[in-house]
């Protein structure tokens, strides 16, 4: 099975310039805890949780007049389209993570996969 069999190709994401505060508002109101950041060109620039957000908060404040990127995980882990399920259950074990953007050649984001998708894919098996 293949990472585009399960990824869901209706992303949410932010951009670089979004602030702090339009990020969290984007996430609260899809229910997600995260969300790939994406630049002019839809190329994945990093990625933000939830928990970025609130550390940031306990620390700094002024979260809606600081953008995005100022706060971002700048390392991502991806996936391909092509690459084996197995593949990306072993990416989300080992790097703890929730979710995973799934990128083409030119690294747009073309789609997303959860560790729920993961998981169903298994238990469905």
């Amino acid at each position: 099975m293949k990472v585009v069999d399960l990824m869901s190709d209706e992303v949410i994401a932010v951009s670089c310039k979004d602030t702090l505060e339009q990020a969290l508002s984007i996430m609260i109101n899809n229910k997600i805890n995260g969300t790939p950041v994406i630049d002019n060109e839809g190329k994945i620039a990093g990625i933000i949780v939830k928990a970025d957000i609130y550390r940031f908060l306990i620390d700094e404040g002024h979260y809606g007049t600081y953008p995005v990127e100022s706060v971002m995980s700048k390392q991502v882990i991806v996936a391909k389209e092509n690459e084996d399920i197995m593949e990306v259950a072993k990416k989300i074990r080992d790097n703890n993570v929730v979710s995973i953007p799934v990128v083409d050649e030119e690294l747009k984001v073309v789609g997303i996969i959860s560790i729920e998708d993961v998981l169903d894919y298994f238990i469905n098996k």
